[in-house]
């Protein structure tokens, strides 16, 4: 087993990409934290699916974007396991509208669940990370980042700061053993892609060189080389999983 005696925290962990990762880490040997805001169902489903099949898993209810909530959470995962060795950010919201048509709340809510959370998990996780000199963080960002599209001016800019986030905050950890990188994933089936999906039909698989949609399970299968001992002289990366969709060519 890869990660086995680690712990991992990974937040939005009720669902989707999150799930994937929660669950195939736990496979492979890790405890797990699975952090979630809202769906307190889906993640103790997720715990005792977990549980059933031998593994450990416990989940947290918090607030990414609350500062001194996500403080109380990574204190409760320390009291409760002792360490934290792995952390993915994960979670994350799409409030999607045309930039003239965009209420400052919809720029405010994207950027603070999916910047600030990130910022907060990192910042009460890794001092811990600091002292133990070693570490993973896994940051979820999207090929959004680096790909426009329309209706997207809150979310781009959420995920394009995750990368520089991730990249700089990787040269201060380098020295201590802790390496920091990001998953861009493109169109994986999930629900927070489904609005999409329905809009815009076969024309995303048109569009994906590989001809069809990611799903959550290509994202965890990467993050599960990142939080593992197979990757310790890679940080400060973006690695994108979208089929091929950022190349921007066409495939016979």
């Amino acid at each position: 087993m890869r990660l086995q005696g680690k712990i991992a925290i990974v937040t939005g962990g009720s669902r989707g990409i999150g799930r994937a990762i929660v669950e195939l880490f736990a496979a492979e040997g890790a405890r797990v934290a699975v952090v979630y805001r809202g769906q307190r169902d889906a993640a103790e489903q997720v715990v005792q699916g977990i549980q059933q099949r031998g593994g450990q898993a416990k989940a947290y209810q918090v607030d990414v974007s609350d500062w001194a909530a996500v403080k109380n959470c990574v204190e409760q995962v320390l009291t409760d396991w002792g360490q934290i060795d792995i952390l993915v950010n994960n979670a994350g919201v799409i409030q999607d509208g045309l930039f003239l048509q965009m209420e400052p709340e919809a720029w405010y809510r994207v950027m603070q669940t999916n910047l600030n959370g990130t910022f907060h998990f990192c910042r009460a996780v890794v001092e811990t990370m600091f002292r133990r000199r070693q570490g993973r963080v896994i940051n979820i960002s999207s090929v959004a980042a680096e790909r426009a599209n329309r209706g997207q001016t809150n979310y781009a800019a959420s995920k394009g700061a995750i990368n520089a986030f991730t990249r700089a905050l990787a040269v201060e950890l380098a020295s201590r053993n802790i390496t920091v990188n990001a998953i861009a994933p493109g169109f994986i089936e999930t629900d927070m892609t489904q609005a999409v999906r329905n809009v815009a039909g076969e024309q995303i698989q048109k569009a994906i060189p590989m001809r069809r949609l990611g799903k959550p399970e290509d994202v965890a299968k990467v993050a599960l080389f990142l939080a593992s001992d197979d990757s310790g002289y890679i940080t400060g990366q973006v690695i994108t999983v979208d089929g091929g969709l950022s190349l921007g060519g066409i495939s016979a």
